[in-house]
Order: structure tokens, then C-alpha cells, then sequence
């Protein structure tokens, strides 16, 4: 590593280290709330497509701090793009996570995603429309990357500081333009096949995870109600279990009743025929 890219490096530490604490919060710099932050997202979305074709990003970061302010939100242009910068930092991280765990660890995901998906399509048609015209692919080189923007100005300044080594590249450059022209044009080819191949990866990944657990689900409901049908067959058994003991005991019990009331009754008329027969005996 040259002194260049070791300053560039350390550059980009550090501007890093600033925005995690700018956005961390504090008496000073107060939390973004959940709305803060969706309406940021919305105003940042409208500008992409300005972001990816300009190399000086410091008036875009203005204009969103401006339209945050019509909203009612007092944020500073640095504030801005230290959250953006943290925001992709964070969306970054979700890409290993189970589906149903990015939306609680990060709920801005599907605010990011479409940011992203949209910048795909429009690099996309950019390289289909201007595959032979060079200026199309450098425009398209800037969209190559999640959050190039906000490095577009960190590489600017390492360059106005400079280093020999730096310096000797871009003559080397000068003295052959052509082959560099080329080189260029092969390579960005190649970075956006990549990026393309890498992205429907991704999106097949996603795909397959949303199936798996959508699967996983549909499975563990069918398990539920079947579950719940043997738990109601096995009341119905019960039940009826219990229904037929009860008319078993009935039957029993007008038995016993039927059977009292006839020795009752055979009683009663033993005594009637013994009492007749004791007033015949004294009529006599």
C-alpha cells in the first residue's frame, strides 16, 4: 500500500468514526425517529438518480437538509449523509439474516431495497441503451457501487492531496490513452456482469429463503390443525362416551324403578286378597 491510498484509508476511518457520532445522538444532535427517517429515505430516493450523474455531491446533501427542514426536521447536510452512509452500513448487514429477522432489526429494509433496485434497473438500461458510447459507461461506473457518492468526495480530496505514486500513474495514463480506453471499457463490462450475476444471486437467495420459510409455516399449519382435529375428534369420542353411560344409567335406573313399582304392586294385592279372605272367614 502507497502513502496515497494509506491516507485515503485513513481518511475514510475517520469520516466514518465522525458519522457514527454524529448519528449516535445526544444533547446536541438528538435521535432520528422512525418518521425523521422514513421521510429522509423518500427525499434521498428522489435524488438518486442526481446523485449517480454529478461527482460533486456536497449541493445535493444541501437541497436534502433544506427539504428536511420544510418538513420540520433541522438537520444539517453532514447529519444527512452520515445517516444515509449508516443506513447502507446497516442494510449491508441484514443481507446474512432470516427474512423475518431484518424487518425487526432493520426496519428501513425494504426502503433501502427499493432505492437499490431501482439504481439496478436504471444502470441496466443505461448499459443497454449506451453499451458503444464511452460516456455511458462512465456514467454507468458510477452506479457500480451501494454508496460510491459519498466516497466520490473522500477520493476527490486524496487526490488534490496527492501522492509521487499518483502522479506517475496519470502520466503513465497520458502516454497511452488508447490502451487505457480500452482496458476501461473491458473492465466495466466485466464489473457489471459481475454486479448483475451477483444481484440475481442475491435475489435468488432471498427467493429461496422466503420459500423455505413460507414452507416452514404452511408446514407447521397443517400440523396445527391436524392437531386441533384429532384434539376435536377426541372430545367428540368423549362425549358421546359420555352420552351413552348416561342413557346406560337411565335404562338402569327406570329398571330398578319398574321393578320396585311391580313387587309393590303384587304386595299391595297379596294384602287386598288376605284381607278379603279374613272378612269372608268372619262373615261366616
Amino acid at each position: 500500500m502507497d502513502a496515497g491510498q494509506h491516507q485515503y484509508h485513513h481518511l475514510h476511518h475517520h469520516q466514518q468514526i465522525s458519522c457514527v457520532n454524529i448519528d449516535t445522538g445526544g444533547d446536541r444532535f438528538p435521535q432520528w425517529s422512525l418518521q425523521e427517517t422514513r421521510d429522509f429515505l423518500m427525499i434521498r430516493a428522489q435524488l438518486d438518480p442526481t446523485f449517480m450523474e454529478t461527482k460533486r455531491n456536497k449541493p445535493l446533501w444541501e437541497i436534502i437538509s433544506t427539504k428536511m427542514k420544510d418538513k420540520g426536521y433541522n438537520r444539517s447536510s453532514e447529519q444527512c449523509k452520515c445517516k444515509w452512509k449508516n443506513l447502507v452500513t446497516r442494510y449491508k448487514g441484514c443481507e446474512t439474516m432470516e427474512p423475518e429477522g431484518m424487518k425487526q432489526q432493520f426496519p428501513f429494509y425494504n426502503e433501502l431495497q427499493a432505492i437499490f433496485a431501482a439504481r439496478m434497473q436504471r444502470m441496466v438500461w443505461n448499459e443497454a441503451e449506451g453499451s458503444a458510447a464511452g460516456g455511458s459507461k462512465k456514467k454507468t461506473t458510477h452506479e457500480l457501487s451501494w454508496d460510491d457518492e459519498d466516497e466520490k468526495n473522500e477520493e476527490s480530496e486524496g487526490d488534490e492531496k496527492g501522492t509521487t505514486g499518483g502522479k506517475k500513474k496519470r502520466k503513465i495514463n497520458k502516454n497511452n490513452p488508447g490502451g487505457s480506453s480500452n482496458t476501461s471499457g473491458g473492465n466495466v463490462s466485466n464489473c457489471v456482469k459481475e454486479m448483475l450475476e451477483e444481484y440475481m444471486k442475491q435475489q435468488g437467495e432471498m427467493e429461496m429463503q422466503w420459500m423455505n420459510a413460507y414452507e416452514a409455516r404452511e408446514e407447521e399449519r397443517k400440523m396445527r390443525e391436524i392437531e386441533w382435529r384429532q384434539r376435536m375428534e377426541a372430545l367428540e369420542n368423549e362425549r358421546n362416551q359420555m352420552e351413552r353411560r348416561r342413557r346406560e344409567r337411565e335404562e338402569e335406573r327406570s329398571a330398578r324403578e319398574e321393578g320396585r313399582a311391580e313387587k309393590r304392586d303384587a304386595l299391595i294385592t297379596a294384602l287386598l286378597n288376605k284381607l278379603r279372605r279374613e272378612d269372608s272367614s268372619h262373615n261366616r
